[in-house]
């Protein structure tokens, strides 16, 4: 296969997911959806239809052949350094006040959906075996590790820091569908139990349902006006999260000896942009939600381009 071959190849897998962005992005120009519908499939995906495609995905996966502590391990271990190495540069160079958001934004991708898309686009059922396996790592790890640096940042009338109410994190972890969905589908594929047949086409009929609308919404709520309220911290972010963090972490995997389906998946994983979910917690927790917004708004446009040459790197050295 040329190199021409393996790029228009790679393209037909990248495209379809990022179109359907600027499609969200079209819609909401012109009106033809509203963020009222925005809020409500956001929430149909994330309290439904994504849990449903995770447990269908998990529950008729082969473990013996997709579950591999070293992957979930690895991958927890270079989230924690990347998140790391974000703070460490953010003292060194972002103003205090916008550390919080700047690290969040660095280290958090939307592996939930962008990752998880990329992954059934290029592998199929396998690939969204292993990113289910992978989600239950990046739930924990990017929702634990986001309130942590949000928290060490959150202003006070006092100038203070607010302390960090594991509470609360726990509680959220506990009750989290896409957690619930994984641990309910575990049985399932840990005993091989089949599922009736009406039961698993009703359920990929609605599953099927998780990837368009969520694509859509992220393109809804990207705002372009946010962009030119600032850019060097945004974009300083952003190069972190779409070029070093995944740049770093694949030649790392490469070096712990990953390759095939698994290297590929993690390198998708690395290298989505910030997640939407960013933005609803950086608002909660007082940090600067322009900042967010400016971080996603690059980090998703810069993804069409940075993980189709990714992948194109990966495929034309046959790593994956």
């Amino acid at each position: 296969m040329s190199l021409i071959d393996i790029f228009l190849s790679t393209l037909n897998i990248t495209l379809p997911v990022f179109a359907m962005v600027f499609i969200g992005i079209g819609l909401k120009r012109l009106r033809w959806i509203d963020q009222a519908f925005v809020n409500t499939a956001s929430k149909l995906v994330f309290r439904a239809t994504l849990p449903t495609m995770l447990f269908f995905a998990l529950a008729d996966a082969d473990l013996e052949s997709t579950l591999d502590p070293w992957m979930l391990g690895f991958f927890a271990l270079a989230t924690l350094a990347s998140f790391a190495a974000a703070w460490g540069w953010a003292i060194l160079r972002v103003r205090r006040p916008l550390r919080g958001v700047y690290v969040q934004g660095a280290f958090r991708g939307n592996c939930g959906i962008v990752g998880l898309a990329l992954a059934a686009g290029m592998y199929g059922d396998a690939g969204l075996s292993l990113g289910g396996l992978l989600l239950g790592v990046v739930i924990l790890s990017y929702n634990v590790l986001s309130v942590i640096i949000l928290a060490a940042y959150q202003p006070r009338d006092d100038g203070a820091s607010k302390g960090i109410d594991w509470r609360s994190i726990f509680r959220h972890i506990l009750t989290n569908p896409l957690i619930l969905a994984v641990v309910v589908a575990t049985p399932f594929a840990v005993y091989e139990v089949s599922l009736p047949p009406w039961l698993t086409t009703t359920g990929d009929y609605f599953a099927s349902l998780t990837l368009p609308l969520a694509l859509l919404c992220i393109g809804a709520t990207l705002s372009t006006r946010a962009l030119k309220q600032g850019y060097r911290t945004a974009l300083s972010a952003s190069l972190a999260k779409m070029v070093v963090v995944p740049s770093l972490a694949t030649l790392l995997a490469l070096a712990a000896g990953f390759t095939g389906p698994v290297l590929g998946v993690m390198f998708l994983f690395f290298a989505s942009p910030t997640a939407a979910a960013a933005f609803v917690m950086a608002k909660a927790m007082g940090g600067d939600e322009t900042l967010t917004a400016n971080i996603i708004a690059l980090t998703t446009l810069m993804a069409s381009i940075t993980v189709t040459l990714g992948v194109f790197v990966l495929r034309v050295a046959g790593l994956m």
